[in-house]
């Protein structure tokens, strides 16, 4: 009897500690995104960038340029973004989220956004994800 048991307690911890399946990942990774979509069209754009890594390494690429770090990249949308007419209605399309590793991603798409009074506006990402402490952020941000 206490061999069954140590074989089902053992079993279960070899679960407990598999690796995070692509599917997972995909699901993941997908929801972070819905979640910014939602702050964003709300305009809490600190609610926005919970999904960036918060540290000094995050990355992000833009038409200016290179920024590093999480405040650096969360002022950059504030000054760019002032109100919410600035900020209009984002939208994602196009996504392919691909698995690099058990902890790592990276996705590619189109980011829209709709904006009546101030011009719409679009292009092209590229986001680089890491699972840290358990939670997937952007740890890389290349918008065009």
């Amino acid at each position: 009897m206490k061999q069954i048991v140590g074989l089902v307690l053992g079993a279960a911890l070899l679960c407990s500690c598999a690796t995070t399946r692509p599917g997972s990942q995909r699901q993941d990774i997908s929801q972070v995104l819905t979640t910014q979509t939602a702050a964003w069209n709300q305009g809490d754009i600190s609610g926005f960038m919970q999904g960036y890594w918060q540290s000094d390494s995050l990355v992000f690429i833009g038409k200016s340029g290179l920024t590093y770090g999480w405040q650096p990249t969360l002022d950059n949308y504030r000054r760019s973004y002032p109100d919410a007419a600035a900020m209009g209605q984002l939208t994602f399309s196009n996504l392919r989220i691909t698995p690099i590793s058990p902890d790592a991603a990276h996705v590619v798409g189109r980011w829209q956004l709709a904006r009546p009074a101030a011009g719409n506006l679009g292009g092209h990402f590229l986001l680089v994800f890491r699972r840290i402490a358990g939670r997937w952020v952007i740890v890389a941000d290349h918008s065009s």
